[in-house]
């Protein structure tokens, strides 16, 4: 049986102030980096991610365990914090995450996570892992509204997680009956996705072209794939596990 479902695009964290989360599925999107930085390590054997609101929430957090019990990793405004790992996907991979709780700190992404703890559900998406998400949603929670929330990146729209959200409207409108609801905001991040390769997108954003100036170039082509993990990261308790 197909169920209808309402499907709407936020394009910036700051939008959930205005939004009744109550009752809903929300994904949350941050390509570059947070989101594709979380599930890397969770499919790499982490045993959990604990994301922070900032520094001195990820410090306080780290106290609370053994020592060589974690990661410690963030950024802010995009460079990565004194004493912390660097919070990229394929640079934490180095830090020996498998068996390890990761505590992690970014400018956006883990704030959105954070402030979209009110949805009756919450889960971290990214190019990464799309499919597996909307498989999992839609077995789990079939007729429930579905939110898909772009970090974006202090009060501005990143163009990376317009074309993730992209990446999802399209697979939902795949699976999805015709009658199924999307929004305006989901049908335009949709025709972004459908416009152009993952790659040519990531590298022309704001933070792919930072990235470049940097040499992280890496990065931004690992985090442009498309579902390459089945890892479904759950936000629970404050605590991704998948």
């Amino acid at each position: 049986m197909l169920f209808k479902h309402k499907v709407h695009v936020l394009y910036r964290k700051e939008e959930l102030d205005h939004e009744k989360l109550e009752g809903k599925v929300a994904i949350v999107l941050d390509v570059l980096f947070a989101t594709s930085t979380i599930i890397t390590a969770l499919a790499n054997g982490a045993t959990e991610v604990i994301p922070t609101l900032d520094e001195a929430g990820a410090k306080a957090e780290a106290q609370k365990h053994p020592a060589g019990d974690y990661v410690l990793a963030g950024e802010l405004y995009a460079e990565t914090l004194p004493g912390f790992a660097s919070p990229t996907p394929l640079a934490l991979l180095e830090e020996k995450i498998a068996g390890r709780k990761l505590i992690y700190s970014t400018t956006n992404g883990t704030v959105a996570l954070r402030q979209s703890s009110r949805a009756d559900h919450v889960y971290a998406g990214a190019l990464l892992n799309g499919e597996a998400v909307v498989n999992h949603v839609l077995d789990k929670h079939p007729g429930k509204t579905i939110l898909i929330v772009c970090s974006g990146s202090m009060g501005m729209v990143n163009l990376e997680d317009l074309y993730g959200a992209g990446y999802f409207v399209d697979l939902l409108s795949r699976a999805l009956d015709e009658n199924s609801d999307f929004s305006d905001a989901a049908l335009a991040a949709r025709s972004l996705f459908r416009s152009e390769d993952a790659d040519d997108c990531l590298l022309r954003a704001r933070v792919g072209r930072l990235m470049i100036e940097r040499n992280l170039t890496n990065e931004v082509h690992f985090a442009a794939r498309l579902s390459v993990f089945d890892t479904v990261p759950v936000l629970e308790g404050g605590r991704l596990r998948a």
